[in-house]
């Protein structure tokens, strides 16, 4: 997860819980009419929620400072040159499938209703990789 996504969401989550410490605090002193027995609520709800506002607005003001990069794109072989296949034999499909395997492939390794792929137009599996498909 980026790091300005977790600093928003970790805000967000403050700010709700300040929020509800000093509603749950409000609620709590305005049933009480004398200053010392309103002291407690002021302590435990009121003063805690509104450092979680402030947390909560530091966050999500630092996330909406920092820059998103975009992840960073996955290397892979030169175009040019298709890695060596992990196993021998024609690419297998699952009846009905839409992915072309390597006959080694955990999705259809021991399948007996599995069968060649033959000309079907098919995407490569993702765990296999059947380069070139």
């Amino acid at each position: 997860m980026p790091t300005s996504r977790f600093l928003l969401w970790s805000g967000l989550a403050a700010a709700a819980g300040g929020a509800v410490l000093c509603a749950l605090g409000w609620y709590g002193i305005s049933g009480e009419r004398f200053a010392e027995r309103q002291l407690p609520y002021l302590a435990s709800c009121t003063v805690p929620g509104a450092a979680l506002l402030v947390a909560g607005a530091v966050l999500v003001g630092a996330a909406t400072l920092l820059p998103v990069r975009p992840p960073e794109p996955r290397r892979t072989a030169d175009a040019e040159e298709a890695p060596p296949p992990s196993s021998d034999g024609p690419l297998l499909r699952v009846p009905g499938g839409t992915l072309a395997h390597r006959p080694d492939c955990p999705l259809v390794a021991g399948k007996e209703e599995a069968v060649e792929a033959g000309d079907a137009e098919l995407a490569p599996c993702p765990v296999c990789e059947p380069w070139p498909p």
